[in-house]
């Protein structure tokens, strides 16, 4: 069995996906790239999580092909791909429709940075890509990186992170990106508790956004200070 290593952890990852109520039914998926082999594992389509196992993930190339697997991957595997093929640095990608995140990805709405847990995780807004048309299922991956591809980010946030691990499609939902499939389901948990906590402010006032040396200050303890070397 090929990638026995990443095959489980792009499984349990997809296990989180329900656990942590960031999907319903067979919506939403994991995947991970193999930087040895530029192998990518992902999750089969329309398979319900009780029914996934590591041995039920499919392995494709980069070229959309199944290298191993009896199963169709999900229909979201060119996206992935797209971005896999230009973006060396990511080798982890989680989709999802959780339901406070895509409120802002249905309205095009950036989330700002109000919470200083925002400010630890991402060290900027949450940005909405432009509409994405299903058919060619390339233009979501392209609609993808020319957010992640952004140039025009905090000076702060660029020393710590490559690229930029969360964006709201618009009008469908929610895609991470880690350095693993573990690092972009964290970010997947971080945004939708963001985006919840935003939400539920907002039905009792205007909050107050957190200013750019607070943000920096936030961001800079996060990643320089906290938990253990």
């Amino acid at each position: 069995m090929l990638l026995k290593e990443l095959r489980e952890e792009v499984y349990k990852m997809n296990m989180e996906l329900p656990k942590n109520n960031l999907v319903v039914l067979t919506s939403g998926n994991v995947s991970g790239r193999d930087l040895k082999t530029n192998l990518v594992v992902i999750k089969p389509s329309g398979v319900k999580y009780e029914d996934l196992s590591p041995e039920k993930m499919v392995i494709v190339d980069l070229d959309g092909n199944v290298v191993e697997g009896n199963l169709k991957p999900s229909v979201d595997t060119l996206s992935h791909l797209v971005v896999y093929r230009e973006r060396k640095d990511i080798c982890g990608i989680v989709h999802t429709h959780s339901p406070f995140a895509t409120s802002f990805a249905l309205l095009g709405k950036p989330i700002p940075v109000y919470l200083t847990s925002h400010a630890d995780y991402f060290g900027e807004e949450i940005k909405v890509s432009r509409y994405a048309s299903p058919i060619p299922l390339e233009d979501v991956g392209k609609a993808l990186l020319e957010v992640i591809n952004d140039e025009n980010r905090p000076e702060w946030v660029k020393k710590h992170s490559s690229f930029t691990p969360v964006v709201l499609l618009k009008n469908h939902g929610v895609f991470t990106f880690g350095k693993t499939p573990s690092e972009a389901l964290k970010y997947a948990v971080i945004v939708e508790e963001v985006a919840k906590t935003y939400y539920f402010a907002l039905t009792m006032g205007t909050p107050e956004s957190l200013s750019t040396l607070e943000v920096k200050k936030w961001y800079e303890r996060f990643h320089e200070v906290y938990g253990q070397n």
